[in-house]
Order: C-alpha cells, then structure tokens, then sequence
C-alpha cells in the first residue's frame, strides 16, 4: 500500500527565514530571524515537511557561485538546527529567462511535491514577495506573507494571511489546521 501524501510548509529563504542581504552568498552574512527554529519545529512536530524553495538569480548574474550558494545553506542549516528542513531546492535561473523553474513559476513546488509525497491542498507556501505567493497559488497551495523582507502591510496582497515574520506565519498555520479539524 503506497504512503499517504504529506502536507508542507514551503519556505523562501531570504527574507522570510533569514536576513535578505542582497544576494546573499557569504556565509558571514546569514542571520536567522529570531523564533524560526522553534516555528519549524513546531510545524515538524504537528507532521508538516518543510522545505525550501529559494530563486537564486545571483549566480547566473556572476555575482556568487553554486558553491556559495551552498555554503550560505549549509551555514542557515547549521545555525537552525538539525532535522528542521527537509529538502532544498535553489533555482539559479535569470529573472530574463522563461522559466517554470523560477517563481512566480510554480515548477520548485511542483518539483518538491513530487519528490517527497506531498498533498498541495493541505499544503502552504511562506515569503516575503509577490512572487512567492503567485508560485504557490499556481502550485495549489495556500499563501502566507510575512513582512520581514520586501513586504509592506500596504502591498496588495493575494495572501491567506499577512504575518509579521515566521513565528506569526506558523501560529496562524497551525492554528487554521486546529480549527478546520473535526472535534470529538
């Protein structure tokens, strides 16, 4: 009998979890936002998968390579925690390019859920922008924003909820899940 498939929480990285320095690729420059290893864990805990879906233009701009790109990872991973994120997936894409791969395309989630088993509709997608919402609304999945990166209250959004930072995102995830399950 196949495993039944997961509900996940998708993540941008820059901005929603960790400080956006622009084109983030030194290691020195990663700093976790406060609360978000005890957000995910929370989310792990309640039998979420968490994973990363993270437009990375800065190499195909020059500005960083791949192995920068997982140096920074590695660093975010180790700072979090263990056993807090379970997959990662980098797009390097120019934003000039026609790319599926690349949000506002879907093709990360897409991508994600295939591989690992996941349900979108009991799924969410959290970022900081307008395009991390757009691929998870094309991918089937519910969008939070938080507003710890480009965001403003002000910004129109197609959002389910409008979070101050991760913490926030996570309550209001957790707690959506409580109320729309059945009680005794």
């Amino acid at each position: 009998m196949p495993h039944p498939l997961r509900p996940a929480v998708f993540l941008d990285r820059d901005g929603t979890l960790m400080d956006d320095t622009g084109y983030v690729g030194d290691p020195a420059h990663v700093r976790v936002f406060d609360g978000v290893p005890e957000a995910l864990a929370k989310l792990k805990a309640r039998g979420f998968l968490t994973v990363i879906v993270t437009n990375q233009s800065g190499i195909a701009r020059g500005y960083f390579t791949t192995a920068d790109f997982e140096a920074v990872q590695a660093r975010f991973l180790a700072l979090i925690g263990p056993g807090l994120i379970d997959a990662t997936y980098m797009c390097a894409d120019h934003p000039d390019t026609a790319s599926e791969r690349r949000k506002p395309g879907p093709g990360m989630l897409l991508e994600g859920a295939r591989d690992l088993g996941i349900d979108l509709t009991r799924s969410w997608m959290v970022g900081d922008r307008a395009a991390d919402l757009e691929a998870g609304l094309r991918a089937g999945v519910r969008p939070v924003l938080v507003l710890t990166g480009e965001a403003t209250r002000t910004d129109p959004s197609n959002a389910a909820y409008v979070a101050d930072d991760f913490a926030g995102a996570a309550r209001f995830i957790l707690e959506t899940i409580d109320a729309s399950t059945p009680q005794d």
